[in-house]
């Protein structure tokens, strides 16, 4: 039988994800009657077009479920808070985009500078607090051996810094699909949930279950056809705390394994910018981020999500064969 210890990760997982069923009515009802919908690139596919208008910002309803699950299941524990700061510091600059966004009726919420900033700040924060603690430290465990590498103070903080930027960022280019980020962030907070209780780290054993959990109750309603999108404010917050269960666990270099599809949907936009730069216009998708790419191709929305699902978990299947 478990102990009290590792059934925390489930029982965490379990209590978020019930907290978000229950705050989804109430939440797409209230956000209706602001009339915070959804707008929509024009220059994106046309079958989006009827998303217009869909009620926005449900990324408030997954960070309420995961920060109460995680304060409720992991009372006493010291490095919880300091991964909820983060998770809600990414969480309301997104939250910033998406209100501007919806007041502007336009499709761009902040500036890009302006979200930078907020973005790096949180991540200095996170990274200062990495070096004051033993258990983290600058020590970083490698992929598939025994091995690990300590890196000066001041490589470490970059590689924060751009742990932090890049999985968020990330995950908000993954979020363009009916239930595409918050499964695939199931899956990859899932498996860092066993990551870190195999390396004996509870409190973020029970964090990455709190957000799958939460992410699996919001997909109940973010399923297709969506009644409510996550927005910059869920995938800011759930982008970060992916990067909080890397760096708090000692396994920033394991993330291109478990978040290898993020990895992809990041590629795809940086190679077809950087492609259209240097042929003058012509591209190598039909558009990015990639799954636009096979909406366009004519693959039915269901179809590219249950897909890049199951490449997800595939990655992760990777990244916990490197670790144990």
């Amino acid at each position: 039988m478990m102990d009290g210890m590792s059934q925390a990760p489930f029982v965490a997982a379990a209590v978020a994800f019930f907290m978000a069923i229950v705050m989804g009515p109430v939440t797409i009802s209230y956000l209706q009657r602001l009339k915070f919908g959804q707008n929509v690139r024009s220059d994106g596919p046309q079958r989006h077009m009827q998303k217009m208008g869909t009620p926005t910002m449900g990324g408030v309803m997954i960070l309420l479920a995961l920060t109460a699950s995680t304060l409720i299941i992991g009372r006493g524990d010291t490095m919880l808070p300091f991964a909820l700061f983060a998770t809600l510091g990414y969480g309301v600059i997104g939250f910033l985009d998406d209100l501007i966004k919806i007041l502007t009726g336009k499709s761009l919420g902040l500036k890009a500078r302006q979200k930078l900033l907020g973005q790096i700040l949180v991540a200095v924060l996170v990274g200062l607090y990495a070096l004051s603690q033993d258990s983290i430290g600058t020590l970083l465990l490698i992929p598939f051996t025994a091995a690990t590498i300590s890196l000066p103070p001041v490589i470490y903080m970059m590689l924060v810094i751009g742990v932090m930027l890049g999985t968020a960022n990330a995950v908000n280019l993954t979020d363009g699909l009916d239930g595409l980020a918050a499964g695939t962030m199931a899956v990859a907070a899932g498996a860092y949930a066993i990551v870190a209780m195999w390396l004996g780290n509870v409190e973020i054993a029970l964090f990455s279950g709190a957000v799958a959990g939460a992410c699996l109750g919001f997909s109940w309603f973010n399923a297709h056809p969506a009644s409510i999108f996550m927005g910059d404010t869920g995938s800011l917050g759930l982008g970060a705390a992916l990067g909080v269960m890397a760096i708090f666990t000692r396994t920033p270099l394991f993330l291109p394994l478990i978040g290898g599809l993020f990895v992809i949907e990041t590629l795809s936009v940086i190679l077809q910018v950087g492609y259209f730069k240097l042929t003058k216009g012509k591209r190598i998708l039909k558009m990015a981020p990639l799954h636009h790419h096979f909406e366009l191709l004519g693959w039915e929305e269901p179809k590219v999500m249950i897909r890049f699902w199951l490449i997800s978990i595939f990655f992760a299947a990777i990244g916990l064969l490197a670790v144990l």
